[in-house]
C-alpha cells in the first residue's frame, strides 16, 4: 500500500497486489478512480510495460498530473488561511445573506434586496488565492456586472457594490413590473430580471414588442408592432403622429396608452387564452421558444403562423417564388397573397 502525493497537494491511496506471474492488480481509493476515468487504457499499458514498481509509480504520477488539468475541482487545495479568511468575511457580511455554498467552499450565492423588496442573487466564484485574486461574479442583470476588486477587498464590500448596482436599475424593473402585472405578456414566457424586451398583447393576433433601455427606462423604447397590416397600420400611424407626446416623467405603460390611444387587455379583464392562438400549420402555440408572429393580411382571414412553419410551407409549394430572403406565396387558408422572411439562423 502506497501513499501517492501529487504536485497539486492531493493525496491518494494506492494498493498493488504484485506476483511473479503476468497478472498485476491495481486497487485505489474512489478519488483516484475518479481522476483516472478515461485513462484506464494508458494505466493498463504502463502497468504492463513498466520494469518495476518504482518506474510504474512515476508513470502513474505523470498520468495523474495530466488528469488533474481536466478536473478543476481537484486542483490545489487552498491553504488554511483561505478558509479562515472566508469565515471571517462571512461573519462580517452576515450569514443570513448566504443562500448557498458548495462543498469546495469556492462558489457562493449571496442574496440581496432592492428598494422595492425584489430578491436578487449574486453568484461568486472564489479563486484559491482569495482575496489576492479577484473572484468571478455574476447576476441576472440587464447590463454587465462591473464590480471593483483589490487585494484588500472583502465579500461585504462586493455585496455593497452589488446593492448599488441594483439601486441604479430599480426604476427599470419598476417599469417592467408594471407592464408585467397590468398587461398580458406574450414573450418572454417567463421573464427574467435580465430581459429588456416585452411583447404585449393588444388584441387578437395584434401585439407590440418594446425594448426598454435599462439606463433610461422611461424614455421612448424601441417599438415594433406585430400583426395583420390592416390592423397594424392605424396603430403605427398613431405612434408616429403622437411620438412627441411621450412624457419621460410617466411610466412606459402610461405613455404607450396615450401615444397609441388604446387600452391594453389586462389580467383583470381578459384571459391569456384569448391571445394564445395556435399556428395554422403546426396547430401549436409554441414552437420551441417561438410563438405565431406572422399573420395573413386579409381582413376576413387573419390566420396566424409561426415564421418557420410558414416559410417551410411556402418554400415547398411549386407556385411560390423567392427573392433573396423573402418567399412570396398564398395563404394556406384563404389563398390570398402572403409573404414571409427566412427565419434567422441560430448561432
Amino acid at each position: 500500500r502506497l501513499i501517492l502525493p501529487s504536485s497539486s497537494g492531493m493525496v491518494c491511496n494506492v494498493c498493488m497486489k504484485i506476483s511473479y506471474s503476468v497478472n498485476v492488480a491495481l486497487h485505489c481509493c474512489w478519488q483516484l478512480r475518479h481522476l483516472l476515468r478515461g485513462y484506464e487504457h494508458i494505466v493498463k499499458q504502463r502497468l504492463q510495460q513498466s520494469a518495476d514498481l518504482v518506474s510504474f509509480i512515476l508513470e502513474l504520477k505523470t498520468v495523474l498530473e495530466v488528469g488533474l488539468k481536466s478536473h478543476p475541482e481537484c486542483r490545489s487545495i487552498p491553504p488554511p488561511q483561505y478558509y479562515s479568511q472566508l469565515i471571517s468575511e462571512m461573519e462580517t457580511l452576515g450569514w443570513d445573506k448566504l443562500l448557498f455554498i458548495d462543498t469546495q467552499f469556492r462558489t457562493l450565492r449571496l442574496k440581496a434586496e432592492d428598494s422595492s423588496a425584489r430578491q436578487h442573487i449574486l453568484t461568486i466564484k472564489l479563486k484559491s488565492k482569495h482575496p489576492a485574486e479577484a473572484p468571478e461574479c455574476s447576476a441576472d442583470l440587464p447590463v454587465p456586472l462591473a464590480l471593483t476588486w483589490t487585494a484588500q477587498s472583502t465579500l461585504e464590500q462586493i455585496h455593497s457594490q452589488f446593492l448599488l448596482c441594483l439601486q441604479s436599475l430599480a426604476e427599470f424593473w419598476d417599469v417592467l413590473d408594471e407592464i408585467d402585472t397590468k398587461t398580458w405578456i406574450l414573450e418572454p414566457e417567463k421573464p427574467s430580471r435580465s430581459d429588456t424586451m416585452r411583447r404585449i398583447a393588444i388584441g387578437n393576433n395584434v401585439s407590440i414588442k418594446v425594448e426598454v433601455d435599462p439606463r433610461h427606462p422611461k424614455m421612448l423604447p424601441e417599438c415594433c408592432l406585430l400583426g395583420a397590416e390592416h390592423v397594424v397600420t392605424p396603430l403605427r400611424n398613431k405612434l408616429n403622429a403622437n411620438m412627441h407626446l411621450w412624457n419621460p416623467d410617466s411610466s412606459v405603460l402610461h405613455n404607450l396608452r396615450d401615444v397609441l390611444e388604446i387600452e391594453f387587455p389586462s389580467p383583470a379583464t381578459h384571459e391569456k387564452s384569448d391571445f394564445n392562438v395556435e399556428c395554422g400549420i403546426c396547430y401549436s402555440y409554441r414552437l420551441e421558444a417561438a410563438i405565431p408572429d406572422q399573420v395573413c393580411n386579409d381582413p376576413h382571414c387573419g390566420q396566424p403562423f409561426h415564421q418557420a412553419c410558414l416559410y417551410e410551407w411556402l418554400r415547398a409549394l411549386p407556385t411560390s417564388r423567392q427573392s433573396f430572403s423573402i418567399v412570396f406565396g398564398e395563404c394556406p387558408y384563404c389563398s390570398k397573397p402572403i409573404t414571409v422572411k427566412m427565419a434567422a439562423q441560430k448561432s
